[in-house]
């Protein structure tokens, strides 16, 4: 399970979430190090500000300088902001292969945006063919749920917890595609690393590979309408063996079901 905190924001934080698949790791690295250079940067140029003020004020210089150019600054000042660029360039290239540049598959879930809710689809050739909705708890379901004994207040986080869970298994490679059938929405898990438009009538994909157990909270992270806050999904991630239990009962119970909600997959796993 993991820590409180692990898959959504909590109070006070100043820090991105922490990170569950390599690609989040990569990005904080990435983020981290693009910090720390951003930081030299500034404080050599607030450096050189008060240095120029100071040494050339007209207080020092009643005489100004008639120097023109120096060829030797001109050619510093163009080739090591260049240089600087290109260092930068090559790590958040690679970042950018290994987000869009999927590997094989082990599980396909097709998430599906609508207003103001998430359809997911679990693929046949994966052991799934079944599909489910997603829609965000009331504060009255959420009550509801803490008084029935499905969890404590905080396993139920307020506009982020819904009524039916992604459940997928660890160290795993999930390929999600995205789609809408309305406006455009964006499919995005911040612990993970992921963002990607959903968009009428264009199948989108991404991936990610979660590394530890837990559940995790994703948003519609494209303005999409008045209830564009209020569309958040939730990805559990188990092991193997849980993972397995989950989609037998799952199968059985969408297939009679259809989309009408069922119980979420915490329930499920509990009771095994």
């Amino acid at each position: 399970m993991a820590a409180a905190g692990d898959g959504l924001a909590v109070d006070w934080q100043m820090d991105l979430q922490k990170a569950a698949t390599p690609i989040a790791e990569f990005i904080h690295s990435f983020h981290t190090g693009l910090l720390i250079t951003i930081t030299v940067i500034t404080l050599f140029v607030l450096a050189l500000l008060i240095l120029v003020s100071v040494k050339f004020s007209a207080r020092k210089n009643p005489v100004p300088s008639q120097t023109t150019h120096h060829v030797g600054l001109e050619v510093a000042w163009t080739l090591i902001p260049v240089l600087i660029l290109v260092v930068i360039a090559i790590p958040s290239f690679r970042l950018l292969k290994e987000q869009i540049v999927a590997p094989k598959a082990d599980l396909t879930i097709k998430a599906t945006g609508a207003a103001w809710y998430w359809k997911f689809e679990y693929a046949k050739d994966a052991g799934g063919g079944f599909e489910f909705e997603a829609r965000m708890l009331s504060d009255e379901e959420r009550a509801k749920a803490v008084k029935d004994g499905k969890g404590k207040k905080e396993d139920f986080p307020r506009l982020l917890a819904v009524d039916n869970e992604v459940v997928v298994p660890v160290n795993k490679n999930v390929v999600v595609q995205v789609t809408s059938v309305d406006v455009i929405h964006a499919f995005a898990v911040q612990s993970f690393g992921v963002k990607v438009d959903a968009v009428p009538g264009r199948l989108n994909q991404t991936w990610f590979r979660a590394t530890r157990e837990g559940i995790y909270y994703g948003q519609c992270q494209e303005l999409c309408g008045k209830d564009h806050a209020f569309m958040p999904f939730a990805i559990r991630v188990v092991s193997e063996e849980k993972y397995a239990a989950w989609l037998a009962d799952a199968k059985k119970k969408f297939a009679a079901a259809g989309d009408a909600p069922v119980q979420t997959a915490e329930t499920t796993l509990s009771a095994r």
